[in-house]
């Protein structure tokens, strides 16, 4: 069951997940924000966020069903799913 509700969170578009993702998405983006103002490197901020993401990922469902979930994530990150910018 753990790794179902994981599958449908990757199916579905984060934008269209509930409004407390929403607030969450905000509050992610905001210390992102603050740590980039407070000189640390983008792609360290980057890395550390997805680091602290797979953990609690892990944490709550378990390894393989992060596994999986991960192995959905080149075809997301090359369909456009995380892109905030017009593309031409």
């Amino acid at each position: 069951m753990r790794e179902t509700m994981l599958q449908d969170t990757a199916a579905a578009s984060y934008d269209a997940d509930s409004d407390d993702k929403r607030v969450a998405l905000g509050l992610v983006t905001e210390a992102f924000a603050e740590g980039c103002l407070d000189g640390l490197d983008g792609d360290c901020m980057a890395q550390a966020a997805l680091f602290a993401a797979f953990q609690e990922l892990v944490a709550t469902y378990g390894e393989e069903a992060t596994a999986s979930y991960a192995e959905g994530l080149p075809e997301r990150i090359r369909g456009g799913g995380f892109t905030t910018t017009l593309q031409h």
